[in-house]
């Protein structure tokens, strides 16, 4: 069973649809344009389980997807032992998937990011090291996930984060011994929440890290009808992230239901040229920002799933870069995500 209670679950996994994804076919726009998928999980979500055959199925869409990136969902913990190694069982998951991947002929999860409690402070490295060993040469960081809101239609799992989390010192202790061991960190927070993931990478700077799904603009709850009000105070905190420079941004999840993007209830997919439209602005900003050295894209499957299949989520972002250089290209397609995670 999944972690996270239904509450979080309605406002954060759309529901998946294969017949109504059917009703849009479209072709690849780029399909020599080789392509890390930054982010997407493999799990046993009860509506809509996806896992390595799952994943194979949307790799086959004719875009040349060279690697995959397992970021951490809660998925198959271990059942028992110590409690703050029971996240290793999704590690253990992963390297399993992508062995069955193999039989297949396909490599997925080169990169493994999962979860560790970061208020075990310099405590933390013990599960660390179990990921790391583990993962067989996978493992890669850790996500944190930071996203916290006093509205119930925002707020997290019941065992979510408390509000402040980046600012702690004991999880700052623990960010820097990611560092120290060599690893990274990802962020997943509200657009809310940047200036406290702007104050840990001021605490932290020998820490690589990147923020998740465009650091994570609002359009539901309190912020439902306030999209341009949203926009400008996110693209103020972006700007002002931007010149930490050890900090990354993934370009993706903006298909989630709490981004607030209508499309997931029309009556067929929208075409990725509506897709482009809607999303261009966000992803503009992040590379005029933090330029393509320090993007990447992501396609936060499944779970963006409920929104578009996955050559069509590829071709907008195609779309939206159609102005840049072969070799900017490259990087928010491939280039910083391979070396952001050591592929």
């Amino acid at each position: 069973m999944h972690p996270f209670d239904s509450r979080y679950r309605q406002n954060n996994f759309p529901q998946i649809r294969p017949g109504w994804l059917a009703l849009r076919h479209e072709a690849p726009l780029a399909p020599a344009q080789r392509i890390v998928d930054a982010h997407h999980h493999l799990w046993d979500e009860e509506t809509a389980p996806y896992h390595a055959d799952g994943l194979l199925a949307d790799l086959r869409s004719g875009h040349a997807v060279a690697a995959t990136v397992l970021v951490e969902c809660g998925a198959r913990y271990r059942s028992a032992g110590p409690l703050h190694l029971r996240p290793v069982g999704e590690t253990e998951f992963a390297v399993a998937q992508a062995a069955l991947a193999a039989l297949r002929g396909v490599e997925i999860c080169q990169g493994i990011v999962a979860w560790a409690d970061l208020q075990r402070g310099e405590r933390v490295e013990e599960v660390l090291q179990a990921h790391d060993e583990a993962g067989r040469g996978r493992f890669r960081g850790i996500r944190c996930r930071a996203a916290w809101s006093d509205d119930a239609r925002l707020a997290g799992p019941a065992d979510g984060p408390p509000q402040g989390l980046l600012l702690l010192p004991n999880v700052q202790a623990g960010v820097k011994t990611l560092a120290r061991l060599g690893f990274s960190l990802d962020l997943w927070l509200y657009h809310t929440q940047l200036s406290d993931a702007l104050a840990l990478s001021q605490a932290c700077p020998d820490t690589p890290m990147v923020l998740n799904h465009a650091g994570g603009p609002l359009g539901i709850g309190p912020f439902e009808g306030r999209r341009a009000e949203v926009f400008e105070t996110w693209r103020k905190s972006i700007r002002a992230l931007a010149r930490s420079p050890n900090l990354q941004v993934k370009l993706g999840g903006l298909g989630m239901p709490r981004a607030g993007f209508p499309f997931a209830s029309a009556d067929a997919p929208v075409s990725s040229e509506t897709l482009a439209g809607a999303w261009r602005p966000y992803f503009e900003t992040c590379i005029e920002a933090f330029g393509p050295e320090r993007c990447m894209f992501e396609s936060n499957f499944p779970v963006d799933k409920g929104m578009c299949g996955y050559t069509t989520l590829w071709n907008a972002f195609q779309r939206i870069v159609s102005g840049c250089s072969a070799t900017e290209r490259d990087a928010l397609f491939r280039g910083t995500a391979s070396r952001f995670y050591r592929l």
